[in-house]
């Protein structure tokens, strides 16, 4: 799990029929929990599966690989990412 910040909404023109009434997300990888704050922050970008209701600019959790598409089973979705929680903060201590 990685976090990340939305930057961005995906609007596409034609999906798979798994995909129904889903948002797709812009999110920005954050590579370091020193640049939290940093804007932009630089990361790499990756379009994910939003389970959450995320915003623009926020912060959140991202589940990458076969994990991602977990919460669907035992339907099939073709996802490789996907938003799985809001982080309100980040506190290290």
């Amino acid at each position: 799990m990685k976090f990340a910040r939305t930057i961005g909404t995906v609007t596409l023109a034609k999906a798979h029929p798994g995909m129904h009434q889903s948002k797709l997300r812009c999110v920005e990888v954050v590579e370091s929990i020193d640049a939290l704050d940093k804007q932009p922050l630089g990361g790499e970008t990756h379009v994910a599966w939003d389970l959450c209701g995320s915003g623009i600019g926020d912060l959140v959790a991202l589940a990458e690989g076969p994990e991602a598409a977990e919460p669907f089973r035992p339907q099939v979705v073709p996802i490789d990412a996907a938003i799985v929680a809001l982080l309100d903060q980040v506190d290290l201590g």
